[in-house]
């Protein structure tokens, strides 16, 4: 009984042991996404002063070509997918993976290749047998997003460069409260309609040629556009995190009482079997005696 016992009793520093690390890591994931959010700003704002210039930009080349320029075509596509580096995050990649697969399926019998950012992604894709073509680890900080965006911008623009790739399209999680959501945004063609044109009093002063100049400003937004997908991204996932640990943290607290309470019964019969030896002790000097 008593072995028994101490084992229950291991059994109960083991978990509340574990309900520490649980509690540790949910507020570790808060923090970043706290963080993520924070950042989220910057990176707008950056995006959409990029794009003020492609709209003050554009009438230059207007001027010279009579049109807009258009910026990649409709052949062989690529699929960005942004999942997690780390795990504890429940359902989350196989959510966005699950989206990547519905796009390359909507494709038909159009050549498509994926992209996997993060190594539980990596391994999810694997297991549901979805071919990646080409992955990198994600970011594990904010810190580390404008990284991340800049090294898969470059692969984009080098796959566009040998003619790899024609189109691209990226799919990530946003925070939401109600579950894991997923967008999907196309990168290229690089959509020149949605920049209205600028024709201020006093036209921009410019160095580079009007073609050579759009298309630098494109790959500039398409790296704001990669940046802050990685940050909702990152966000997304920590909140995924939080919920996950918060589910842990609840059922290991269930477990807790439980093995609390059969300990506390199995004590209680410990306590009354002594007690019982010792009346039965007592009883039999009595007999002795009389």
């Amino acid at each position: 009984m008593a072995e028994r016992l101490s084992d229950i009793e291991q059994r109960i520093d083991s978990i509340r042991q574990l309900s520490s690390v649980v509690a540790a890591i949910r507020g570790i994931a808060a923090a970043r996404l706290r963080e993520a959010e924070a950042q989220l700003e910057g990176i707008r704002s950056y995006a959409e002063t990029i794009g003020d210039a492609i709209g003050q930009a554009l009438p230059l080349l207007a001027d010279r070509t009579g049109q807009a320029p258009h910026s990649g075509g409709t052949g062989t596509g690529l699929v960005i997918a942004l999942c997690s580096e780390q795990g504890f995050v429940g359902g989350f990649n196989a959510r966005v993976l699950e989206a990547v697969e519905s796009l390359v399926g909507s494709r038909q019998d159009a050549t498509c290749e994926v992209f996997v950012v993060g190594d539980r992604g990596v391994t999810v894709a694997g297991e549901r047998g979805l071919e990646v073509d080409w992955s990198m680890p994600m970011a594990t900080g904010a810190e580390q997003v404008s990284g991340l965006a800049n090294r898969l911008a470059e692969e984009l623009y080098r796959r566009i460069g040998t003619g790899e790739v024609e189109t691209a399209t990226i799919v990530h999680a946003v925070p939401d409260q109600e579950g894991v959501k997923t967008v999907t945004k196309a990168l290229i063609p690089f959509d020149f309609s949605r920049f209205p044109h600028a024709r201020p009093a006093n036209p921009p002063l410019v160095n580079l040629p009007a073609e050579t100049l759009v298309a630098q400003l494109a790959e500039e937004y398409v790296f704001a556009e990669l940046c802050e997908a990685a940050m909702l991204s990152f966000a997304a996932e920590n909140e995924a995190r939080m919920w996950a640990m918060l589910a842990a943290h609840g059922n290991v607290g269930h477990r807790l009482d439980e093995l609390t309470a059969k300990a506390r019964h199995m004590r209680q019969e410990e306590i009354t079997a002594e007690v019982v030896e010792l009346a039965a002790g007592v009883d039999a000097e009595a007999s002795a005696r009389a």
